[in-house]
């Protein structure tokens, strides 16, 4: 059963930017990933805050860099584990059913990290881990399958931010002020609570996807399911046996997992990278475009290894170097992470519209991708200009943080609808799930780099920190800019790209 045979029709009305025209199937991911989100950004507003907080108040007792290096190292084993997660979607399982089991992991992370015991910490934090790379990529895999057409696709994913940011916005607001102000783990509860939700509603609604991601795209034949449980004892072998001889050396501290983590981050991508690029599935124009992606796969890495900075150091800078008090109250810190969902909140039906009227296919990708590594740029330079005015103990304005997340939400709301909706022409269908795990598994590779960039705010000043940062998304912006007409070449059909334009091993 392909998807192409089973796919439904769209509603006339898909290019809306309301949610009652749009489909049941895409109503029903669409509050899925309402309520997905409401535990990851639950936990993710009070994650860094619970680290540092002391042993006798319920918290880890991180130091600061730490603390901030953990949520980093976190969002990269998210996000490589998204390859694995799309791959078993591909060989094994479908995409809606490794959705379904991704939901019902992260629902059992959230309730780990809620118990008193601290000890579960780690394992709670793998299983948010584990269910975020099989529920992430397989969501996005559904969506790609339902919808045919390009600038419909961008409209719809753009439109499920509303959503997604519905709960970005509440959660923060929500889970932030118990955890900060009751219990930490009654913040980490509600979080389970609303993926718990999530899950049911994925398991009632299957009839609606009428076969779609029922099925594995590429399944495994005997032989080739042999090789793979092989392979994956061995990998499982190897690394039981290292966490295990670092736990009883002592030497399995929080920092040398986060270094763990930041090493299989870099090493991974390459790795799935070259084994996709050599299969022999794919012929000299696949090949093309997979060189051509590479583009977008490496500005979706320093993409989101800023936009992370949003739930480390720059929840830090709110906590330490912002003035909160407002009428004689202090304003939780975690209460500044609704900033940003509420800004995309109210953005994303307008950038729904402009996706959909500027769709422009493969020719638009590495514009918009561009112009959202270049506003994130912009952003940290005026984080660069607040932390030189916040020097010493003086405190700056809040303000100056909310600008900064209202770019970063422009810049996501291109960067996430885009690049998700730009894999689905790359390679067959059959891939789109890989394709999608590999986005989020360069997007680890983000993730690990931010976790040891983050370190170098004990090392240089803070502002300098910020404009270091700046500088390089500024430059990796620009030079995508001067480059978009070659790379959107590179990323045509065959029928779009003549051999004397781009050739098999030309360079991109």
């Amino acid at each position: 059963m392909t998807a192409a045979s089973t796919a439904p029709r769209e509603d006339p009305g898909s290019g809306s930017a309301s949610l009652r025209p749009w489909p049941n199937w895409f109503r029903t991911l669409f509050m899925s990933d309402l309520w997905e989100r409401f535990g990851f950004f639950g936990m993710q507003a009070i994650l860094v805050l619970f680290a540092v907080a002391p042993r006798d108040e319920g918290g880890l007792g991180l130091a600061k860099a730490d603390a901030a290096a953990l949520f980093g190292a976190w969002i990269g084993l998210a996000f490589m584990l998204c390859l694995p997660g799309g791959w078993i979607a591909d060989r094994l399982l479908g995409p809606r059913r490794t959705l379904l089991l991704g939901a019902a992991v992260t629902t059992a992370g959230h309730f780990a990290l809620a118990t008193p015991l601290l000890w579960l910490t780690p394992l709670a934090l793998v299983l948010l881990a584990v269910g975020m790379g099989l529920y992430k990529p397989n969501h996005q895999a559904l969506l790609n399958l339902m919808f045919k057409d390009n600038g419909r696709r961008e409209a719809g994913i753009s439109l499920i931010y509303v959503g997604i940011q519905v709960s970005a916005l509440t959660s923060p607001l929500i889970a932030g002020f118990l955890g900060e102000r009751v219990d930490w783990r009654l913040g980490f509860a509600v979080s389970g609570t609303a993926m718990l939700i999530g899950t049911v509603q994925v398991a009632l609604a299957r009839p609606q996807f009428e076969g779609v991601g029922e099925q594995p795209g590429r399944p495994l034949d005997a032989d080739a399911a042999r090789r793979v449980k092989r392979r994956s004892g061995t990998v499982a072998g190897i690394l039981v046996l290292l966490l295990g001889g670092m736990a009883a050396t002592g030497a399995l501290t929080a920092g040398s997992g986060i270094a763990l983590v930041g090493m299989a981050s870099i090493i991974a991508p390459v790795l799935a990278y070259t084994v996709l690029y050599r299969s022999r599935e794919l012929g000299p124009g696949d090949r093309r475009r997979l060189r051509s992606f590479l583009w977008i796969f490496l500005g979706s890495t320093l993409f989101w290894s800023l936009i992370a900075q949003d739930g480390s150091s720059l929840t830090l800078f709110a906590k330490h170097s912002t003035d909160r008090d407002v009428l004689g109250f202090e304003v939780p810190v975690s209460w500044l992470q609704s900033a940003t969902p509420l800004f995309i909140l109210v953005l994303a039906p307008v950038f729904a519209w402009l996706l959909l009227k500027h769709g422009g296919g493969r020719a638009g990708v590495p514009a918009k991708f561009s112009a959202g590594l270049l506003l994130t740029g912009v952003s940290f330079l005026i984080m660069a200009l607040a932390a030189g005015l916040a020097s010493g103990d003086d405190k700056v304005s809040p303000l100056w943080l909310l600008v900064v997340y209202l770019m970063h939400a422009c810049g996501e709301l291109i960067v996430a609808a885009v690049g998700i909706a730009a894999v689905a022409d790359v390679l067959p269908r059959r891939f789109i799930a890989h394709m999608l795990g590999l986005l989020w598994l360069f997007a680890a590779l983000g993730g690990g780099a931010g976790s040891g960039l983050v370190r170098l705010i004990d090392v240089i000043p803070e502002a300098l920190y910020y404009l270091l940062l700046a500088v390089l998304a500024l430059a990796v912006g620009g030079t995508l800019a001067l480059r978009r007409h070659t790379v959107a070449r590179g990323l045509a059909p065959e029928d779009a790209a003549p051999p004397a334009t781009v050739k098999e091993g030309d360079p991109v």
